[in-house]
């Protein structure tokens, strides 16, 4: 059940460019693994579905580097400091939680905004917005890109669509620091990791072939929009 639970999750994220950790955070407290599997599965998750879908978005050149590199360039150490420290329970699903809630307010917010990419990136900017979205992630362990989508939306930087494939490889790249990070606090993944990633992979492959041929700049915000609220509240009032 978990595992096919898991394909359907990764399903779903990977259509809006997600690669599912929040929703993993909660369906394995729903199943009642140990809080010190929690976080390193779900990153090792994290890494197996963005790695597709970065390796699939980069194929068809739909990823705009150039706004992404200042942001990984802080982001990265910055989440692998964030990974480093172990949160408690409760605070840590409350923290994350509150912060998915608060940015599918900001996707609602930002409803009314051109399709396209409006404003330049700021180099300073794009360092400080990477460092918090890292630091975040990595005490979250959920890979940063439900902070990174909303966050690049409301900063009219890039368009519903272009935030879908800039959202993998940011997820890539902080997970696997993170994912490090998590393994020298002594937190390891569970044993059952292998099966889950087959079945998170089979989602992803589904999902991001349903988010490039079909899904436009108003069903992608409306699913991002919806599984934020969801995971949020699932993980604050568990």
């Amino acid at each position: 059940m978990a595992s096919l639970l898991i394909a359907v999750i990764s399903l779903l994220y990977a259509s809006v460019g997600q690669a599912g950790g929040t929703a993993f955070l909660s369906l394995m407290a729903f199943f009642g693994m140990s809080s010190t599997e929690m976080r390193p599965t779900a990153l090792g998750l994290n890494i197996v579905v963005a790695t597709y879908s970065t390796w699939l978005f980069s194929r068809n050149k739909a990823v705009e580097w150039a706004i992404l590199r200042p942001l990984l360039f802080s982001s990265m150490p910055a989440s692998l400091a964030g990974g480093l420290i172990v949160l408690g329970e409760h605070m840590y699903k409350t923290l994350t939680g509150l912060i998915l809630i608060l940015a599918s307010a900001v996707m609602v917010m930002q409803r009314g905004r051109a399709a396209g990419r409006a404003r330049q990136t700021p180099l300073r900017v794009s360092v400080s917005i990477g460092a918090v979205l890292g630091l975040v992630s990595g005490l979250t362990g959920v890979g940063g890109g439900v902070f990174l989508a909303p966050a690049l939306i409301a900063l009219n930087w890039a368009s519903p669509k272009q935030t879908v494939a800039l959202s993998p490889p940011f997820i890539l790249a902080n997970s696997t620091v993170g994912f490090v990070g998590a393994l020298f606090t002594g937190q390891f993944p569970s044993p059952d990791l292998a099966l889950y990633a087959i079945s998170a992979l089979a989602g992803a492959v589904a999902g991001t072939i349903i988010s490039l041929k079909w899904l436009n700049a108003t069903g992608i915000r409306f699913i991002l929009v919806a599984v934020l609220l969801f995971a949020g509240f699932q993980l604050v009032f568990a």
